[in-house]
């Protein structure tokens, strides 16, 4: 059998490697150290957001963002259905109660249209969200400036849950630059990793001193180790932040890359009937983090199992699109607005190896599969 092709492996070389070495050579291994502070600092300047502190996951940093916004248990949070379950398990963490919003076909980002009646709604009830994550999908951001209108309107924060965008923009703006805080991802199958770990980035400078003091189990300014409230162990280490700088240094040719996917996929594949690919509407300038494709069964005469089947019987990885968190069993009780958007997208949708190291022979047995598949 041929060699595995993955969904979205990581894409690492010398420079990471170099910087490794110099970590691991200054004896700086745990958590903290000049690594950690290079790369929030880098991360910073990307994106021109002042503001920056290393975590050891996006699902810590989305946990210690509502935290400092106040979520308590009882609360209400606002979250996309259409999105990965760590966004909501944050809100869990809290004792919150998340409660869901189905995507738009337009970018599968929140649907500011269902937004608004969910806000009308619950504030009918007396419910007010206390926050509102705005979770960026497939490395595409939402809509920045109708989202956080809606949600100024009855003053609630939002927090955008950056986790795929990096290197993204919302018309002029980069991701990551958003609400009160954003958070994003470097797990070992995003655009850029550091094996595990993340990010939150802000404006706030108390904010991320807060998060800061909270991440490194909430110790006291004392010689010994004192503690007046509950923290977590949530910090970076300094190995994995050289990694993560070396990665912070290719990620323009990392998106290069995954746009050339994109591209040789439409050019192989757009012709087939009934298949189409993630709109990018005229404001989005996505990463391209994932390539996906939506697989009409009626007019394809397949569907996205039989493809993704056939294509792992080809020793090649793809995905079904997020499972609706709605859909999911462990939050099948909470409150869902709207749901159909992200269930026709759930049942007919993939997504395709996009690897910033795929190669062209790699990308032709891929295209090679799928074909097959509609014209069996």
């Amino acid at each position: 059998m041929e060699q595995r092709i993955y969904l979205s492996p990581p894409h690492v070389g010398p420079v990471e490697r170099r910087l490794l070495l110099e970590a691991l050579d200054s004896n700086w291994i745990a958590p903290l150290g000049p690594m950690v502070d290079a790369f929030e600092r880098e991360v910073c300047e990307r994106i021109g957001v002042p503001y920056a502190v290393a975590l050891s996951s996006a699902t810590a940093g989305l946990h210690l963002c509502l935290v400092e916004s106040g979520v308590v248990a009882g609360d209400i949070v606002l979250v996309p259905t259409f999105t990965f379950i760590a966004t909501v398990n944050a809100v869990r963490y809290c004792g919150a109660t998340p409660v869901f919003v189905d995507c738009d076909g337009i970018s599968w980002n929140a649907d500011p249209a269902v937004a608004r009646n969910s806000f009308e709604d619950l504030a009918a009830i007396g419910r007010t969200p206390k926050a509102f994550i705005v979770a960026d999908c497939y490395g595409q951001c939402a809509d920045y400036d109708t989202l956080l209108s809606l949600a100024a309107e009855y003053s609630v924060t939002v927090i955008e849950d950056a986790a795929s965008t990096l290197g993204a923009r919302y018309r002029a703006r980069p991701a990551g630059s958003f609400g009160k805080a954003a958070v994003f991802s470097f797990n070992g199958n995003k655009i850029i990793t550091t094996s595990g770990g993340g990010m939150v980035v802000s404006e706030d400078a108390r904010l991320i001193e807060r998060i800061r003091y909270l991440a490194t189990q909430a110790r006291q300014a004392a010689t010994h180790y004192e503690h007046t409230e509950i923290g977590y162990n949530y910090r970076l280490s300094n190995l994995l932040a050289s990694v993560g700088r070396g990665q912070l240094m290719g990620l323009d040719d990392k998106i290069v890359a995954r746009r050339r996917n994109r591209e040789l996929y439409e050019g192989e594949l757009q012709h087939l009937p009934g298949l189409s690919f993630m709109p990018i509407p005229d404001w989005s300038q996505p990463n391209h983090w994932l390539t996906c494709i939506v697989v009409d069964p009626v007019v394809s005469g397949t569907d996205r199992e039989r493809i993704r089947v056939a294509l792992e019987a080809e020793n090649i990885e793809s995905r079904p699109l997020w499972k609706p968190m709605h859909r999911q069993p462990l939050f099948a009780s909470c409150r869902v607005y709207g749901g159909r958007e992200s269930e026709r997208l759930f049942r007919d949708g993939l997504c395709l190896p996009s690897g910033s190291g795929l190669t062209t022979e790699e990308h032709a047995r891929v295209c090679e599969v799928v074909r097959r598949e509609f014209y069996k």
